[in-house]
């Protein structure tokens, strides 16, 4: 039996798991950095927003970088951080599925291309010995000895 208050998906769901968070997440991946342009984009509210931006940052997902546009005063910009580029996977599983169960008529918003050949990106799940998994029927859990 493992101890399920230590789950690393409730982990990550406290982090980054609202609605809002993912969103911010979801435009710092196509290059926003500025907080009145997630407004604009998102229409969050602006405490709910300030509050997300907060949390992030305070996580280590996103940095603060100053900026100060001629003849303005000084604002900050979001910057994804290595901690936040490592949710990208987790972004783009959630479009696939999105892709997959919500899209009518498989009119898909976006489309994923590796930027150096333009082909279509996929996830795949791979074991240490190179295989590709199909999905989680290939998959067995088991728990650490110190999760016990």
């Amino acid at each position: 039996m493992w101890d399920r208050s230590r789950c690393s998906v409730a982990g990550t769901l406290a982090v980054v798991g609202e609605k809002w968070s993912l969103l911010v997440l979801r435009e710092a991946f196509l290059g926003v950095r500025r907080f009145a342009d997630f407004q604009r984009i998102l229409g969050a509210p602006k405490a709910v927003l300030t509050d997300r931006l907060t949390t992030l940052v305070d996580q280590g997902i996103l940095r603060r970088v100053p900026y100060q546009a001629p003849g303005e005063r000084q604002r900050h910009e979001y910057r994804l951080t290595q901690k936040g580029i490592d949710l990208h996977p987790v972004l783009v599983a959630l479009m696939r599925w999105g892709d997959q169960y919500l899209a009518e008529d498989g009119d898909v918003p976006l489309e994923l291309r590796h930027r150096d050949c333009g082909e279509p990106v996929h996830l795949a799940l791979v074991c240490d010995a190179g295989h590709e998994l199909s999905g989680a029927r290939e998959v067995q859990a088991e728990p650490r000895v110190q999760a016990r």
